[in-house]
C-alpha cells in the first residue's frame, strides 16, 4: 500500500532535521522547465532508422541501434544531447523549493544543469561529480554535492546513453556504484520524476538488498496514480491499475515507499508544505529603534532579549538583520540561552546578517532582505523607528521586510504593543485578516499582542504561545 502524504511529510521533515535527506532526480523533475524526456530526445533518430518512437519501450536499445547503424559513431547522439539540454531553460518551482531546504546530496540521471542553477540562485556552493575522477576531489566550502551518474551536457561524449554504456557501467563507473550504495545506506532519498526503469539503478539496489539481506533504509518516491479518465476502455483502466499496484508493491523490496498523486502539481503542493513547516521553526525578527517610548530603552532591551531566549528555549531558530537598537538584545538573549542554559554550540540556531553599509550597498538591501527572510516561516516585527534629519520617523525598512515576508508566505506577527511601525503594521494586519482562514483561528491572540494595557512579559507569553500553536 502507498503511504499518505501526511506521513511522508512528517518523516521527511525528520530527515531534514537529522541532516540526512537526499534527492534522486529523474527527467520528470526538469520536465516543467521544458526539458525533453527520453522519447522526445530520441524521436528524430528513431525516424532516421525508420522506427516508431511510440511503439518502442526499450529506448536504450533504440539508441544502440542508431549507434550501430552509424558505424559506431556517437557524434550525432552527442549533438542531440547538446541541442536538447544546453539551452536557456530556468529551474522550475520544484527545483527552487528543494534548493531552499537543507539538502546536501543530489543524485540525478539528468544531463541538464537546472539543479546547479537553482543552487546558484540560493548562493549555495555545490560540488558536481560527473566522472569517476571528480569523485576523488573536494570543492572547498561546498554545501551540496551533485552526483550526475549518467554524465552532463558539457561532456556528452562521456554520457551514459546506449546499451554499451549500461552494460559496461559496473566496470567503468564502479566508484559511482560504491558512492550511491553508500548514500542509499546512510541517507533518506526522495525520488522525484524517476521511473525506476534505469538498469544501473536496479542493479545497484539489487546488490545492496542482497548484501544487506533485505535490511534496507527507508526511502520515498512520487508516482502518478492511474485514473479512469485516462482510458476509453474500463478493462484497460483496471489492467493499468492492477499493474501499478504490483509495481508499488515491488518497490517495497528496496524499502521505497510510494506517495501516489493524482496530478503532478501535487508534488509542488507537498514540497511547499514541507518547506512551510520546516521554515516555520525559524523566526525572522525585524526591528530597529532610536526611541523606546513608553517603557524606556532598558525595558525594551530586556523584553527583546527575553523573547529571543524563550524562542531558542522552545526549540526555534532565529534569523535577524541586526537592526539598530534591537539587534544586540536579540543576540544577547539567544546566546545566553544557547551557551549558558542549553550548553550547546551555536550551529544554525542563530543566523545573523548585519546589513552592508554605504550608499552603494543600499541598492542590495532588497535582495539581502529577501535572502534573510527566505530562511524563515514566521516574521516578528517590533518597535520600528529611526532617526532622520534630526527627528524620529517610522522605519521604512520594516515596512519592506513586512511586504517581503507577506510575499514569501511567512506568518506575520507585528507586535503592536511595542508601538511605532510595528503598531501600524499590526493595525493593517488586523484589518486584512478578517476574511483570511489561515489567520482566523489566531485572531484573538493577534489582537491581544496589540493591547497597550498588557505588560511586556505578558506579550512574550502570548507571542511564544502563538508561534507554538502555528507550528
Amino acid at each position: 500500500m502507498p503511504i499518505t502524504k501526511d506521513i511522508f511529510i512528517k518523516k521527511f521533515l525528520k530527515s531534514l532535521d537529522n541532516g540526512d535527506a537526499a534527492i534522486f532526480a529523474g527527467a520528470g523533475l526538469s520536465a516543467p522547465s521544458g526539458c525533453v524526456n527520453w522519447k522526445e530526445l530520441l524521436k528524430d533518430i528513431a525516424e532516421e532508422i525508420q522506427l516508431d518512437i511510440d511503439k518502442e519501450s526499450d529506448l536504450v536499445t533504440l539508441a544502440q541501434y542508431y549507434y550501430n547503424k552509424n558505424g559506431n559513431n556517437r557524434t550525432r547522439l552527442n549533438e542531440i544531447i547538446k541541442d536538447a539540454f544546453q539551452t536557456g531553460k530556468a529551474p522550475n518551482i520544484n527545483h527552487n523549493i528543494l534548493a531552499s531546504l537543507p539538502i546536501s546530496t543530489y543524485w540525478t540521471t539528468n544531463y541538464d544543469k537546472l539543479i546547479e542553477k537553482s543552487l546558484d540562485n540560493r548562493g549555495k556552493i555545490h560540488d558536481v561529480k560527473t566522472s569517476c575522477e571528480n569523485l576523488t576531489t573536494t570543492l572547498k566550502g561546498r554545501e551540496v554535492v551533485i552526483y550526475k551518474m549518467h554524465g552532463d551536457v558539457d561532456h556528452p561524449e562521456n554520457s551514459v546513453l546506449i546499451r554499451d554504456d549500461y552494460e559496461s557501467y559496473h566496470h567503468n563507473k564502479a566508484p559511482f556504484i560504491s558512492a550511491l550504495s553508500g548514500d542509499l545506506m546512510t541517507k533518506t532519498f526522495l525520488f522525484i520524476g524517476f521511473s525506476f526503469t534505469d538498469p544501473n539503478f536496479s542493479y545497484i539496489c539489487s546488490q545492496l538488498r542482497t548484501n544487506l539481506k533485505g535490511n534496507m533504509r527507508e526511502h520515498y518516491c512520487f508516482l502518478k496514480d492511474v485514473t479512469e479518465s485516462e482510458f476509453d476502455d474500463n478493462n484497460e483502466y483496471e489492467y493499468a491499475k492492477r499493474k501499478l499496484f504490483y509495481f508499488v508493491d515491488d518497490l517495497k523490496r528496496f524499502n521505497i515507499k510510494t506517495i501516489l498523486i493524482q496530478k503532478y502539481e501535487e508534488i509542488t503542493d507537498i514540497l511547499q508544505s514541507i518547506r512551510r513547516i520546516y521554515n516555520s521553526r525559524t523566526i525572522y525578527i525585524s526591528g530597529a529603534a532610536a526611541e523606546y517610548a513608553p517603557d524606556g530603552k532598558d525595558e525594551y532591551e530586556r523584553f527583546i532579549s527575553k523573547l529571543s531566549g524563550r524562542l531558542i528555549f522552545e526549540g526555534f531558530k532565529i534569523v535577524s538583520g541586526y537592526g539598530l537598537g534591537v539587534g544586540s538584545a536579540v543576540i544577547s538573549g539567544a546566546l545566553s540561552e544557547i551557551y549558558f542554559n542549553q550548553k550547546k554550540s551555536l550551529n544554525n540556531q542563530l543566523i545573523l546578517r548585519p546589513f552592508p553599509q554605504g550608499d552603494d550597498a543600499k541598492t542590495l538591501w532588497k535582495k539581502y532582505r529577501e535572502d534573510m527572510i527566505s530562511f524563515s516561516g514566521i516574521s516578528i516585527f517590533l518597535l520600528g523607528n529611526k532617526m532622520e534629519q534630526g527627528g524620529v520617523v517610522l522605519s521604512n525598512g520594516m515596512q519592506d521586510e513586512y511586504d517581503i515576508s507577506k510575499m514569501q508566505g511567512n506568518f506575520l506577527i507585528p507586535i503592536g504593543r511595542t508601538g511605532y511601525m510595528s503598531r501600524d503594521l499590526w493595525r493593517k494586519l488586523m484589518e486584512e485578516i478578517k476574511d483570511e482562514p489561515l489567520y482566523q483561528r489566531y485572531y484573538a491572540d493577534l489582537m491581544a499582542i496589540g493591547d497597550n494595557d498588557k505588560s511586556l512579559d505578558e506579550i512574550i507569553d502570548l507571542v511564544v504561545k502563538l508561534i507554538k500553536n502555528i507550528n
